[in-house]
């Protein structure tokens, strides 16, 4: 059982408390507890099952426009009261910085909000075996996967208390569940791996076990017998399960810290268009039982459904006090950076995006993170499936796109296969022509 409300008040009122005393002018406090469980399954047997129970503090202190912060696991109180002590030691020493503060009180949340992030569901073993079980057995039945990479289900659930020396100290509780399989598919003596996952909130939202089996055998078959392809720039088509890493990467580019350092391609591109007039991107942290759903952010701060992107103009960055001031504006509750982030849904759908192309590329897979925030070029391997005459042909593998993110960005459109599945989401994307380094 994860530690309660009342017990991770107490400690936080602990450090609060010899904080003042010991001369803080303000502070901050983090107090959690996380429980996982993880299940590990491969060709019929459990290959591990591990457990693990944490606890952590987080502490920061302020002496004016001094800060420091220091962290532990430990929770006998001694400890804690070395640790406040090590705290504020640091922070006399610590050179002034006139940008360091705490939020304005009237920014922190005052309500308590529930968005629904917590299952108190406790599953057994034999249920999460049985599920695994289920996966690889589904995906075998596709005659040709010939082995299995290794299948997994895991429960995490935690809590918190955030507690400041502006009055604030709110907290909830979180649970997310996991399943997820690999297998290799094997033709003529060449063998391909793919994936499948799914992970909520809620443990009866998980995909089905079957369908995780299937997806995962049917997206190794499909890379079978690739070819190499000659280098060209064609129109480049992203599915949606890979999709969401450009808008990771707009994400790392949008940052206050990136635009107080003046170290993002985007820096002088506020209030200016950056895509195409007809694309949206929003960051709503009070999805209800959304991965990145909050009802505040890690400094206390309210959180609010923010417009990144209006009509393909830059809105908006994410903002935490710090940078906030170094740039003299207003934080906007992301401390922490993005919540639930993703485009709003294009007018197409993805069968018509294919139809549409004479010659294209339809990407499943990226290896590595080829993005650079700084210059904004854009480089990484890729595989996935030749599209001609507005038909998914042969397999395509070994070879990299390239472009600059910018440019990308302008020629960029958008399917309406969009799906709040993970903390950042995308629906699939086209982008009108890429380099791409083939043989």
């Amino acid at each position: 059982m994860i530690k309660d409300k009342a017990f991770l008040e107490k400690i936080s009122q602990f450090c609060l408390d010899k904080a003042k005393n010991l001369g803080a002018t303000d502070c901050e406090i983090a107090v959690g507890n996380s429980i996982s469980e993880s299940i590990s399954y491969r060709n019929k047997q459990v290959e591990q099952s591990d457990r693990s129970d944490n606890f952590s503090i987080g502490l920061t202190t302020y002496m004016g426009n001094k800060k420091s912060n220091v962290s532990s696991s430990n929770i006998k109180k001694d400890d804690i009261s070395a640790l406040i002590e090590r705290c504020i030691a640091m922070t006399k020493i610590t050179p002034e910085d006139k940008y360091s503060s705490m939020p304005k009180e009237s920014f922190l949340a005052k309500k308590d909000i529930s968005l629904n992030l917590f299952d108190k569901t406790e599953l057994d073993n034999d249920y999460k075996i049985n599920f695994l079980q289920e996966i690889e057995e589904e995906a075998f039945s596709n005659s040709k996967i010939t082995n299995s990479n290794g299948c997994s289900f895991s429960e995490a659930k935690s809590n918190f208390i955030l507690t400041n020396s502006l009055g604030f100290s709110k907290g909830y509780e979180t649970s997310m569940f996991s399943a997820g399989c690999a297998v290799v598919a094997e033709d003529k003596g060449l063998m391909e791996t793919d994936y499948e996952y799914s992970t909520k909130r809620f443990s009866n939202e998980l995909l089905n076990s079957k369908k995780i089996g299937s997806s995962a055998a049917n997206r190794a078959v499909r890379r079978l017998n690739a070819k190499k392809i000659k280098s060209t720039k064609i129109p480049v088509i992203f599915d949606k399960r890979i999709s969401k890493s450009l808008l990771s990467s707009f994400a790392g580019a949008i940052s206050g810290s990136a635009f107080s350092r003046g170290t993002t391609f985007l820096k002088k591109k506020l209030k200016k268009e950056v895509f195409s007039s007809s694309i949206n991107i929003f960051d709503d942290p009070l999805i209800e039982k959304g991965l990145g759903s909050q009802p505040f952010d890690s400094e206390g701060v309210t959180s609010n459904k923010l417009c990144l992107v209006e009509n393909g103009k830059l809105q908006n960055i994410f903002l935490d006090t710090y940078n906030s001031n170094i740039l003299g504006v207003e934080t906007n509750g992301r401390s922490g950076g993005s919540t639930n982030l993703y485009f709003e849904n294009g007018k197409n759908t993805l069968k018509e995006m294919i139809q549409a192309q004479k010659k294209a590329l339809y990407i499943t897979d990226l290896i590595g993170r080829g993005s650079d925030t700084i210059t904004g070029d854009y480089s990484v391997g890729a595989s996935g499936i030749l599209i001609e005459n507005g038909e998914l042909g042969y397999a395509v593998n070994e070879i990299t796109i390239a472009g600059n993110l910018l440019d990308m960005y302008k020629n960029l459109d958008l399917a309406n296969d969009l799906e709040l599945t993970y903390a950042t989401n995308a629906p699939s994307i086209i982008i009108n022509q890429m380099t791409i380094a083939g043989k």
